[in-house]
């Protein structure tokens, strides 16, 4: 969004004054104190057949309507006056613009004037107050229970994810570990687990065949004593074929064969991207189920002890690589539970000690906290020249695009610079203008139109206070200041925003400079001080 500027409220206004002839307002004081009523008057003189519609507001501006006053009605000539008032306060000093209100006449919208007052602070008496001694110097009130009950939950979801993961593993441990009396009725019963997990169905092929033969390789393992799973397909064939030697299993070619294609069509699968197709996948795995019970059958019921031993020596090897590789899994578990448990402790240490926002702006990140501790860029901007000192560098924007034709038209020279925009974190606006008529330029009025175009922008409820600056070099000037709220046109949503104008006129040029940040952030408010007590201006050139 792109802040317009106040030449086009001055076209605008022209045809607002027109119709405003209408509509007569007056207001019984522009000066009162704080929770005072200003009781605001607009009245009208139309036909008796005219149908006139007066708003229900709540609030006018940055005042709270207190009272809205039945409508007086005063009959004069054939027509009738009729009267409207509405009861104003606010709670807080300043210098504050009642903006116009929109009247229908005969379904026709009529603009009342707006009117500019002045809120003062009530003055306080001390001499006729009875005085107490000052009060001894108090902590304030501990407001940290919050980041206590904080660490108790961060340290109950570390613990219960700790638990969550020691008995996951335990139940895996129990399903690995589960008891089968014989390897084939093992092998069976993963066989039909795994028909179960509808793989193919899903398209995880390369999972299907990569359980299918591991199936195949546990069972020859363990039945025939061949380290079969760490053994490639040509390896483990050929021990397949030494093992039916020396055991004297009797196996025929086909079955072998059949092992051996189905290896490899897995081996083509996992690594070559091979996709069978669906009845190859029921094949192959009818020829392993048919391979694991021709093998079972072919095992010789008795075997020497001697050779036993020779042949379980692989499985010792390889219980004592999974023990070795479990307590390497328990190291690691070890220091990844210490480290996320000295993350933890040392969060919640800094969130008790030094607080939550510390470790958020700290830790998280804070945007308007980088800007300030950044790189700043001094330059300058616009004629007459403005030189100022910014975080990044300001972004030069086609006024051709921001402002009307009709505006365009008034002004010889309009430079605009920005950063950010008006739902950013913080968002910088400067211009220059020079006119090509004679203007008497009323810097109040400028700050009033500017104020009106944010409004058209998203602005709500602005609040609006305004005091003469002065700049290090004496250059005289008028800063607006306030709070509003924001609307985001996206999302819909709004946020408190803090913004402050600054206004000066040389000849017939006008240098303006805005900066509207989120209300209440520190490092917004720093980097405004900076920025403002960084301006200097130059002289206007003809």
């Amino acid at each position: 969004m792109k802040l317009k500027f106040y030449i086009f409220l001055f076209l605008l206004s022209s045809s607002i004054f027109a119709q405003q002839k209408q509509v007569e307002t007056s207001i019984d004081t522009t000066k009162n104190k704080i929770g005072a009523e200003f009781k605001l008057t607009l009245k009208t003189v139309v036909s008796s057949k005219s149908k006139v519609v007066f708003p229900k507001l709540k609030t006018i501006g940055p005042l709270e309507v207190i009272q809205s006053y039945p409508i007086d009605t005063v009959k004069k000539d054939g027509n009738y006056e009729l009267i409207k008032k509405y009861g104003l306060t606010q709670f807080d000093s300043g210098k504050y613009t009642i903006p116009s209100i929109k009247i229908l006449i005969d379904k026709k919208p009529y603009l009342s004037d707006s009117i500019r007052v002045e809120v003062a602070n009530v003055k306080v008496d001390t001499l006729q107050q009875k005085m107490y001694d000052i009060k001894d110097i108090t902590g304030p009130e501990s407001n940290n229970d919050w980041l206590v009950y904080l660490l108790i939950i961060l340290v109950i979801i570390g613990i219960g994810a700790f638990v969550y993961w020691f008995v996951k593993k335990r139940q895996q441990k129990k399903i690995t570990e589960e008891v089968y009396k014989t390897p084939i009725e093992k092998a069976t019963s993963l066989l039909n687990n795994l028909e179960q997990k509808e793989l193919v169905q899903k398209g995880e092929i390369k999972e299907y065949y990569s359980e299918l033969t591991d199936i195949a390789r546990n069972y020859i393992e363990e039945a025939i004593h061949i380290p079969a799973m760490e053994s490639t397909t040509s390896e483990l064939i050929q021990a397949i074929r030494t093992a039916s030697t020396k055991k004297k299993m009797t196996l025929t070619p086909e079955t072998v064969e059949n092992l051996e294609r189905v290896l490899r069509q897995a081996d083509l699968v996992k690594f070559a991207k091979s996709k069978p197709l669906e009845f190859e996948i029921t094949e192959d795995r009818n020829k392993i189920q048919k391979v694991i019970l021709t093998l079972d059958n072919a095992i010789p019921t008795e075997v020497p002890e001697e050779e036993n031993q020779l042949l379980n020596e692989a499985q010792k090897q390889k219980q004592i690589k999974l023990q070795l590789l479990k307590k390497r899994n328990k190291r690691i578990a070890i220091a990844v539970g210490t480290v996320l448990f000295l993350l933890i402790a040392t969060t919640a240490f800094f969130i008790v000690t030094k607080g939550f926002k510390y470790v958020k702006d700290n830790v998280i990140g804070h945007p308007t906290k980088e800007l300030l501790e950044g790189q700043w860029v001094k330059s300058e901007y616009g004629n007459p020249g403005i030189l100022i000192e910014t975080p990044k560098v300001l972004k030069r924007m086609d006024t051709q695009k921001v402002l009307p034709k009709e505006a365009m038209a008034l002004i010889k020279e309009m430079q605009l610079f920005t950063y950010g925009s008006m739902i950013d974190n913080f968002y910088v606006t400067v211009s220059t203008s020079k006119f090509k008529n004679p203007t008497d330029i009323d810097l109040a009025k400028a700050l009033e139109g500017t104020l009106k175009i944010i409004e058209v922008q998203g602005g709500q409820n602005i609040i609006v206070k305004q005091e003469d600056f002065q700049t290090g070099q004496g250059i005289q000037g008028l800063k607006g200041y306030g709070t509003m709220t924001v609307l985001n046109p996206v999302d819909k949503t709004s946020e408190k925003a803090y913004y402050e104008i600054l206004l000066f006129k040389q000849d017939q040029g006008l240098q303006q400079i805005m900066i509207l940040h989120e209300e209440g952030d520190t490092y917004s408010n720093d980097i405004t001080t900076r920025i403002l007590n960084s301006v200097e201006l130059r002289k206007a050139s003809n």
